[in-house]
């Protein structure tokens, strides 16, 4: 194996796009690759890569893929300059749990995004 990146499914697209851009992701790919009405999207924040996709696009394909919003999922993502991320994000969303040390040597934060996932940012000591 090489590699994970995620598949989220979203009820809309470009909320979602201008919320994770606001965590500093930038949109590499969507689908279809111009308009408004966006089935798919990948974007990328440093080697850290998570593709969006609407339940609408894979009903017939899979209809095993449903959820109510939110729950079930955290997204564990680590960074360096923490304090600074925090900082430059806090006022803008929904933090869950601010700044905090564990006891296996990370500085987390958790956060919900616009579908109701829970993100988790951390930093390890080295």
């Amino acid at each position: 194996m090489e590699s994970l990146s995620p598949n989220i499914f979203v009820s809309n697209m470009n909320e979602t796009i201008s919320f994770y851009q606001l965590l500093g992701f930038t949109t590499v790919m969507t689908v279809p690759e111009t308009g408004a009405d966006l089935v798919w999207a990948m974007m990328t924040n440093g080697n850290v890569t998570i593709m969006f996709q609407t339940y609408e696009s894979l009903a017939g394909e899979l209809p095993e893929i449903h959820r109510t919003d939110g729950g079930s999922l955290l997204l564990y993502i680590n960074l360096k300059n923490i304090r600074g991320f925090f900082d430059e994000i806090k006022d803008k969303v929904t933090v869950l749990k601010g700044l905090e040390a564990t006891f296996y040597g990370a500085t987390e934060f958790s956060i919900k995004d616009n579908n109701g996932y829970v993100l988790t940012f951390a930093e390890h000591e080295a």
